[in-house]
């Protein structure tokens, strides 16, 4: 299982698709085949280690497309890190193709706990297949915290991105606010869009800002290895790959003007006319979102907030202070000492001259005011 989870964390760091690593062994405990899921839209761990079983029989590059026509030998185990799916999306069913390989045994990490895949280990239990599951559970769960943290939810994780100086200031009294932190900081902000499926603004911040929302990497970053996808017109055994791009979403019923860089062509954008926070998490929850990312400005922030509605908190400070301008969070609704919003401090890390504080909800969780301002 450990080189199971090895494998899993070659695969795409990146929303929708959770990453996952299948070995193939025999009845000896000998090593037939490996794989793992290269992002959304390639074969999934499981078909993969077929495939590659299939070849280091003699199979040949045939093996890739018909990994399901090599039968395994008797008494072969599966270990893989999340339950085999059960259903046909852009690629069909493991459970299926590992009962028409005849595996006689699988070994499973983390049981799948979206409605939708979940039911391949039931359907290879009712086919006379041994179960065993549970095998390092939490380490296969961390290798997809928001595949996991939204299914419990039933709806995606939400984070907010916040910047700020020492006095909590977003732009100056004029405006302008490029920069407030530093290129380390800024270079972390890309690599946390890049894990997100979509990051999300208010109509005020793309107005403002004129921002492109996309994810930008310098070539030579090492994080690149852990965020390209398969690129869109690449078959599966060309290795070309590329960034992926986030879907852009901008909420808020005012129009953005033709030349904003959010319509340009970099990624997809979605325009969403509601001021209702749940609607957006809806929306995105239909499009297989599991990730958001929050960039603002203060008055979406605050929306989200008050809805109870945001699940991390990532804050990057710098050693600043401009005394006057934006904040970073509209009215909460709190009027007294006693409602204040208190969050727990998961991580502090320094980059460059600046922090960067990870942040979840305390105990009680988030502070949401009732109409009458008074706590229910």
């Amino acid at each position: 299982m450990r080189r199971a989870l090895e494998l899993a964390a070659r695969g795409p760091a990146v929303d929708p698709n959770p990453r996952v690593g299948c070995v193939l062994l025999d009845a000896a405990g000998h090593t037939l085949g490996e794989g793992f899921h290269r992002g959304a839209g390639t074969p999934h761990a499981e078909v993969a280690a077929l495939a590659d079983a299939a070849r280091r029989a003699g199979g040949g590059e045939a093996a890739l497309a018909e990994a399901g026509a090599h039968r395994l030998p008797a008494g072969t185990t599966a270990v893989v890190t999340l339950e085999p799916c059960n259903h046909t999306g852009r690629t069909g069913p493991c459970a299926e193709a590992l009962l028409e390989a005849g595996v006689a045994r699988v070994v499973i990490a983390q049981t799948d706990p979206t409605p939708l895949a979940a039911g391949g280990a039931e359907r290879l239990r009712s086919a006379g297949v041994e179960l065993l599951t549970g095998l390092l559970a939490d380490e296969a769960e961390q290798l997809n915290p928001w595949f996991t943290q939204s299914a419990r939810l039933g709806r995606p994780v939400v984070t907010l991105k916040l910047a700020s100086t020492l006095d909590g200031r977003v732009a100056a009294a004029d405006g302008t606010s490029q920069w407030i932190t530093g290129p380390a900081a800024r270079l972390d902000v890309h690599r946390q869009r890049a894990t997100a499926g979509a990051i999300v603004v208010g109509t005020g911040t793309a107005l403002a800002d004129d921002p492109q929302l996309t994810v930008r990497l310098p070539e030579d970053d090492p994080a690149r290895a852990l965020l390209r996808v398969p690129a869109p017109a690449a078959d599966d055994a060309s290795g070309s790959a590329t960034l992926r791009q986030p879907l852009r979403v901008v909420v808020g019923t005012r129009e953005l003007p033709a030349s904003a860089r959010l319509r340009d062509d970099a990624a997809e954008t979605l325009l969403l006319p509601t001021h209702d926070p749940a609607e957006v998490l809806a929306t995105l929850a239909g499009r297989g979102i599991h990730h958001v990312w929050l960039e603002g400005g203060p008055t979406l922030a605050a929306a989200f907030l008050r809805a109870g509605l945001v699940d991390r908190l990532v804050h990057h400070l710098a050693p600043a202070l401009l005394g006057a301008g934006a904040g970073m969070v509209s009215d909460l609704g709190i009027g007294t000492i006693a409602e204040i919003d208190r969050w727990q401090l998961q991580e502090v890390a320094r980059l460059g001259d600046d922090l960067r504080l990870t942040l979840t909800p305390g105990p009680a969780g988030p502070h949401t005011p009732t109409p009458s301002g008074e706590d229910a």
